[in-house]
C-alpha cells in the first residue's frame, strides 16, 4: 500500500512517516498543499493522509480537488468537534482524525481505507496459502511464512486482486515509494524471494507480457 503525508510540520511528519513504513507501508511525505496536489498527479496513491492547515494551498482546498479522484483520504486536524469533522466529511475526506491521536489507531484506519475493493475481504484463501491482509500475516498450511515488507505487500496486493493479472508497473506504484527506481528490477527480484518463501506446488503464476497472478 503506498501512502502520501501531507504535513507541514516536519518532525510529525517524519514520525507519522517513520512509523507508517515500520507498518510495512510505502510513504512519501511533503509538506505543503500545493506539492500534495502536484503529488498526487505523479503517483497512485492508494491512501493520503492529509493535514487540514496546510500553507500554499490549504487542505480543504486539496481535500475537495482530489476526493473521488483515486485515493483515499484520511484528514487529521487540531480540531476535533463535531462540526469539524463533518466538515471535513463534507469536503469529500474519507476518514477523519483530530489531534493527538493514538498511532496504532491512525495505522488500522490507513490500513481500512486502503483496501480499496470492497469486495476484497481482509483474509484471502488461495488453496494452502493464507494472506491476513488485517493482521498483515501469511502462511502456507500450518506454516506461517517470514516476509519483508515488501514480500508482504507483493502479496497482499496480489491477493485483493482476486485472482486478476497485477502488473509489475502496478506492484512498483503501490509497493514502494517514490525513490524506487522504474528501471531496476526490484519487482523481479522481490517476487523471486517470495516465490522461494512459498515453496511448492507454486501459486504465484507469471502471465507473459502482462504481470503476475495468484
Amino acid at each position: 500500500m503506498r501512502v502520501l503525508v501531507v504535513e507541514d510540520h516536519e518532525v510529525l511528519a517524519a514520525r507519522l512517516a517513520e512509523g507508517l513504513r515500520d507498518a510495512g507501508l510505502a510513504v512519501d511525505v511533503v509538506g505543503d498543499g500545493a506539492a500534495a496536489l502536484e503529488a498526487a498527479d505523479g503517483a497512485a496513491y492508494d491512501v493520503i493522509v492529509l493535514d487540514r492547515d496546510l500553507p500554499v494551498v490549504h487542505g480543504d482546498r486539496v481535500c475537495r480537488t482530489l476526493a473521488g479522484h483515486g485515493p483515499r483520504i484520511l484528514m487529521l486536524t487540531a480540531a476535533a468537534s463535531v462540526d469539524d469533522r463533518v466538515d471535513g466529511l463534507e469536503l469529500g475526506a474519507d476518514d477523519y482524525l483530530g489531534k493527538p491521536f493514538a498511532f496504532h489507531e491512525l495505522v488500522a484506519r490507513v490500513r481500512t481505507l486502503g483496501r480499496r475493493a470492497p469486495s476484497a475481504p481482509p483474509v484471502v484463501r488461495v488453496g494452502d496459502l493464507t494472506v491476513d491482509r488485517a493482521r498483515h500475516r501469511a502462511a502456507r498450511g500450518q506454516r506461517a511464512l517470514s516476509l519483508t515488507r515488501k514480500e508482504f505487500g507483493v502479496l497482499e496486493m496480489l491477493a485483493a486482486a482476486e485472482g486478476a493479472v497485477v502488473s509489475a508497473e502496478d506492484l512498483l506504484e503501490h509497493v514502494w515509494d517514490a525513490h524506487a527506481d522504474p528501471f531496476s528490477n526490484i519487482v523481479s527480484v522481490t517476487m523471486a524471494r517470495l516465490r522461494r518463501k512459498l515453496g511448492s506446488p507454486p501459486v504465484i503464476e507469471t502471465v507473459v507480457g502482462r504481470g503476475y497472478r495468484l
